[in-house]
């Protein structure tokens, strides 16, 4: 209970000190300067995201297609196999 309280008392003394850093024209630069660099980290991160999202969903894809033309030179058959399908 002590350790969540001293959370609230450091997220409600960020938000007093941006505040009164955001008053001051030199302070506001700072924050606006960190809210700009803070979205273009998170929009990289979401890029990269988006693209290693891509490249595995095309990975996927191959898969399947291999899997595909390997059952159908089989004759159209899977292989029989004894294990359990989970």
């Amino acid at each position: 209970m002590k350790k969540l309280l001293w959370l609230l008392f450091g997220v409600a003394g960020g938000f007093v000190l941006a505040h009164v850093i955001d008053k001051d024209p030199r302070g506001h630069e700072v924050l606006a300067d960190l809210d700009a660099r803070v979205t273009e980290f998170t929009d990289r991160i979401g890029d990269a995201y988006r693209a290693q999202e891509a490249h595995l969903a095309a990975a996927v894809a191959r898969a399947e297609d291999a899997a595909a033309a390997a059952t159908s030179a089989q004759g159209g058959a899977a292989p029989h196999s004894d294990a359990p399908v989970i």
